[in-house]
């Protein structure tokens, strides 16, 4: 997945079925719908069910299967915007990410600006786990980074917020209404899950440009387009209706599900 310069509306869209980890993406089901239409509509409303059943069976704190180092094979594969063009990311960049922070706002009592450093400094945790991806491949990698709810902890949401939304720092789409920058989001659920981290480290490196530096999210029980890269801000909010186009994420509002688990 590149930069697109298509409409929005005309973008290639898909679906999985994350319960059966069939990819409907791979065969384009959902490819002209229009977003009112009644495919579409089912299709939203198997994502809500496969969301249900998967909590259900799985509880909030199931963990996503870990292994050891002689299992990473290769190098983790970077997909998607792989160098940000961005000018605000380019800046960051010449500066080593020194003057980067990581802003938390939205329904939280506490607003907070982290810097990379500061980050690095608090409690951490590793962990070898496998990168699915929509497309259809998978790798295994060593990620390290402060648990997602640390962060939260100290930021003490607010009894109204129900989502974490992320901010990025790449335009993963230019077309006549404008660029958009990409953002995805989870529940408060996936945020607070053990395996929840914002990595700033990949198999005992920095994280490497390609692979998201100076910060990407690793959500270990969902497909790759969960994990957001380039990260810039964290939101809490009650409700995704005012994010981007109202699905809680950039492959959400093209059709992907919202809840991608694996």
């Amino acid at each position: 997945m590149s930069k697109f310069t298509l409409s929005r509306r005309t973008l290639l869209t898909s679906a999985v079925l994350g319960g059966s980890g069939l990819l409907l993406g791979s065969c384009n089901v959902l490819d002209g719908l229009d977003r009112d239409s009644s495919v579409r509509d089912v299709l939203e409303s198997a994502n809500n069910l496969t969301y249900r059943v998967q909590r259900a069976l799985a509880g909030p704190n199931a963990l996503a299967e870990e292994f050891t180092e002689a299992d990473i094979r290769q190098p983790q594969r970077p997909n998607g915007i792989t160098n940000p063009d961005d000018e605000d990311y380019k800046a960051f960049l010449a500066n080593n990410f020194a003057d980067w922070r990581l802003e938390v706002s939205g329904l939280v009592a506490k607003p907070l600006s982290y810097s990379l450093a500061q980050l690095q400094a608090m409690p951490s945790r590793t962990q070898i786990t496998r990168h699915d991806c929509v497309e259809g491949w998978s790798c295994i990698a060593k990620w390290i980074g402060v648990p997602l709810s640390l962060v939260l902890d100290e930021a003490a949401p607010k009894p109204s917020a129900r989502y974490v939304v992320f901010y990025c720092m790449d335009t993963i789409e230019q077309d006549l209404s404008g660029s958009f920058k990409y953002y995805g989001s989870i529940d408060l659920i996936d945020a607070r899950h053990p395996q929840t981290i914002l990595a700033y480290g990949m198999n005992g490196r920095p994280l490497p440009v390609e692979n998201g530096a100076p910060l990407r999210v690793r959500v270990e029980r969902q497909l790759g387009y969960k994990m957001p890269k380039y990260l810039r801000k964290i939101e809490l909010v009650d409700s995704l209706a005012a994010i981007g186009m109202g699905h809680g994420g950039y492959w959400e509002d093209n059709g992907y599900e919202w809840y991608g688990g694996i």
